[in-house]
């Protein structure tokens, strides 16, 4: 089975590419030094969603390098472990 099809993959990608979205919003807001009111939002939110494509993208092209995951780097996706109740600890 392909990492491509698996939910793990699916889920950290889309994960990086909200941060990188929002990144992406924050550096150009922030580079302006305007008030909100004054940000021509449709081109920042455009910059923002070029950015997500382009990670999605670098997501997609990661795959087959490394470990299963989105990234180059020895990421390793698994399973969250279960949660440990205070009775437990």
């Amino acid at each position: 089975m392909s990492v491509l099809t698996t939910k793990a993959f699916w889920g950290a990608a889309l994960e990086r590419a909200a941060k990188t979205f929002a990144q992406a919003v924050l550096a150009i807001v922030g580079v302006a030094g305007v008030t909100p009111a004054d940000v021509d939002w449709k081109e920042v939110l455009l910059a923002g969603a070029f950015g997500a494509l382009a990670s999605l993208l670098t997501s997609v092209v990661s795959a087959p390098v490394g470990n299963a995951g989105p990234s180059m780097a020895s990421e390793v996706l698994s399973p969250p472990a279960p949660a440990v109740s205070a009775e437990e600890v």
